[in-house]
């Protein structure tokens, strides 16, 4: 019996449920250029390239935000990526003078990432390939061993790498320099995960 070919269809969009519509279009729109389609009581649908929505907002009535989303399972983060390593640093920049700051901001070997909070509590993350060139850091994510060991990143601080940036220009070697931990903030990474201490008593004895 010969195998069947699995289509592979293209990521469209994320669908949220929301309770704050308004603060939901007006921050995507700062954040990351997102326009609605369509806005109406149901919710909206918005874009920011030519598909008619990347991001759906749901709205109901009934709805009731979770305040205990950081330890519940469920999305833990949408993303956004730049062509380059200057548009990141050019995004940082621009929402930092608008108060808008990163929760966390990581080299993860294959992207350098910096992730924020919208306002119903869900991570949003921005990024730029380190290799700029999706197959090659595909085949680092396959191989390394350092991907093996740490696959979350290293711990970076955002205005060190935008310092470092705008002194030399060069992706490859801030990367490089990040990477190996040259842009530590000093400071505990926040993941927005629950703290390994607040286990159940199960979780922790299967730790």
């Amino acid at each position: 019996m010969s195998a069947i070919a699995v289509p592979r269809p293209t990521l469209h969009h994320v669908t949220l449920k929301t309770t704050r519509v308004q603060e939901m279009l007006d921050w995507y729109a700062q954040v990351v250029g997102m326009t609605a389609n369509h806005h109406s009581k149901f919710g909206a649908w918005m874009t920011n390239d030519a598909a008619n929505h990347r991001v759906a907002l749901l709205a109901h009535p009934a709805l009731v935000d979770d305040p205990d989303k950081v330890p519940h399972t469920g999305m833990h983060h949408l993303a956004f990526e730049y062509e380059n390593m200057g548009q990141l640093m050019d995004a940082y920049e621009r929402l930092r003078d608008h108060g808008i700051t990163p929760h966390a901001c990581l080299d993860h070997g294959l992207t350098t990432s910096l992730y924020y909070v919208d306002p119903d509590g869900n991570s949003v993350e921005l990024q730029a390939d380190n290799f700029g060139d999706w197959a090659l850091s595909s085949e680092w994510m396959r191989t390394s061993p350092e991907f093996e060991l740490n696959p979350i990143g290293i711990n970076t601080d955002p205005e060190q790498l935008l310092a470092a940036w705008r002194e030399s220009g060069d992706a490859a070697a801030l990367h490089e320099r990040s990477f190996a931990g040259e842009f530590d903030p000093g400071t505990p990474l926040d993941l927005r995960l629950p703290d390994e201490q607040s286990a159940s008593p199960e979780d922790a004895a299967l730790a």
